[in-house]
């Protein structure tokens, strides 16, 4: 029995340990593809983070399975972890600018976007792998051990995989033999980039979420460390996660513009719909860490504070300068002389100073409504003007004659849009708090959000369900809080919020 148990240890620190060394022969064939662009040593290194990508897949099933854990173990395998993925990312990103400059011929524009746009998802990675290392290290030292399954692990799941995939589509070269292998590989390479945007953006999403479930897990002992009892110190510091998050709203908001740029206003979309979410947890965390509590001693509280000025920023800039942006990019573009004539640049800075002065209505209101916005919120409002912009997009392109009727539509739309912002009598129920509260309208309009995601029709999908919350007004306008029960309820839902 001893001797099957070493046996598994072996193997086990084989797989461990022999990651390294995979993944620098593929940046060494990585480096020789580069120089001679030959098929065969590209077909290699693929398959070399492949075996590695399995081995990290294996080891943590084995470790589980005949409970060959030890602190050595453990230690050992995210030190080769940090050895692999400081490998691995940053010849990604290199492989990325190559294939730019010395592969792509046509789209070298789209090709562009994605170089960048893996540099800083291989940042991201980085910059999440040491934030996790320094969140574990005060953990092993003043709170509980950290978690040892292997599988609990972002890297583990998600990272080797992406990886991979880049690792193939970055050195990708034309022309190899007629080989199985080679002919798998060369289908990784030959992904649209359609797809390896969404593949990223999500990525992206949940090394963002692992950082936060870090904070979540171990920041209470940090903080501890750090603060020692100063409560005031300790809200600065907090303060600095919800004011991350007004900047990843506005960040999601630019990146929408920079897709924008290259027609893919599918893709904007979804970054406009990040930002959203954003806009969403900023608020919610900043209630959740007590942030929105006065301090225990006496002092005179402030109407308007740092995060909220950042806040409104960053909501200008998502909410009304990129979907009004968004807007002109795609009707300047168009050679049909009815939408030429159409004053589209005079709409998109109406759309904008109405949507600034709704959210400037926001901020010194007096008297708000628990659980209600006065006039369509900013983030909805963009969300349904730029919805129909994907159908208009996907109509230029087929030269299909519905263009001039989208245009002319979405035209109209702005207006009609920047009208309702501030129609301050109109009440409208806030989705993200009646979402919290009934889970199952979260659940389903996530699912049905992730579901269009992979269809043609997510332009169609995302407009119908703008406008049913355009006209929820006629519904929910019986939740209003005149009454004693409905004001408790929401007037509760908030202070839990």
């Amino acid at each position: 029995m001893s001797a099957k148990l070493n046996f598994q240890r072996r193997f086990s620190a084989l797989l461990v340990y022999g990651r390294p060394p995979l993944v620098f022969g593929g940046m060494l064939c990585a480096f020789a593809v580069m120089w001679t662009r030959s098929p065969i040593l590209y077909t290699i290194g693929v398959m070399l983070l492949v075996i590695s990508m399995s081995f990290d897949l294996i080891d943590g099933w084995l470790a589980t399975r005949f409970h060959l854990h030890s602190t050595l173990a453990h230690l050992a395998d995210r030190v080769m972890d940090k050895i692999v993925y400081s490998t691995i990312f940053p010849l990604v990103a290199v492989g990325a600018m190559w294939r730019l400059l010395f592969t792509s011929v046509a789209g070298s524009k789209a090709e562009l976007l994605h170089a960048i746009f893996v540099l800083i998802l291989c940042v991201t990675v980085l910059i999440r792998d040491n934030f996790a290392n320094f969140m574990r290290f005060f953990a092993m030292r003043t709170g509980p051990e950290p978690e040892v399954k292997e599988f609990t692990r972002l890297r583990t799941i998600v990272a080797a995989p992406v990886g991979t995939l880049l690792y193939a589509h970055a050195f990708f070269v034309t022309g190899g033999p007629d080989f199985k292998i080679y002919n798998w590989v060369s289908h990784l390479g030959n992904l649209p980039l359609r797809v390896l945007f969404l593949i990223e953006i999500i990525f992206l999403i949940i090394n963002f979420g692992s950082i936060a479930a870090y904070c979540r897990k171990y920041g209470s002992y940090c903080l501890d460390e750090i603060c020692d009892e100063d409560e005031r110190l300790r809200r600065h510091i907090l303060s600095f996660f919800p004011n991350t998050l007004t900047i990843m709203n506005a960040m999601m908001g630019l990146l929408a513009v920079l897709f924008a740029y290259q027609s893919r206003i599918r893709e904007a979309y979804l970054f406009l719909i990040g930002a959203a979410i954003f806009d969403k947890l900023d608020g919610a965390l900043a209630r959740k860490l007590g942030l929105t509590e006065p301090y225990a001693e006496k002092e005179p509280s402030r109407r308007i504070s740092f995060g909220g000025i950042l806040d409104d920023i960053a909501d200008a800039i998502s909410f009304c300068i990129v979907p009004a942006w968004i807007f002109y990019l795609s009707l300047k573009g168009v050679s049909d002389p009815l939408i030429l004539q159409l004053p589209a640049g005079l709409v998109a800075w109406i759309y904008i100073l109405l949507g600034i002065s709704r959210l400037v209505y926001f901020t010194f209101d007096r008297t708000p409504i628990p659980g209600f916005f006065k006039g369509m919120p900013t983030p909805a409002a963009a969300l349904l003007v730029t919805a129909p912009l994907i159908m208009f997009n996907q109509t230029i392109g087929e030269a299909s004659e519905w263009t001039r009727y989208w245009g002319v539509f979405c035209f109209g739309l702005m207006i009609f849009a920047a009208i309702m912002m501030n129609l301050y009598r109109v009440r409208y129920l806030h989705l993200g708090r009646f979402m919290d509260k009934h889970f199952w309208f979260g659940r389903l309009n996530v699912m049905l959000l992730i579901v269009s995601i992979f269809t043609p029709y997510l332009g169609y999908v995302a407009l119908i369900y703008m406008i049913f919350y355009v006209l929820s007004p006629l519904i929910t306008r019986r939740l209003l809080p005149n009454q004693t029960e409905a004001a408790e309820f929401y007037g509760s839902n908030a202070s839990k919020n």
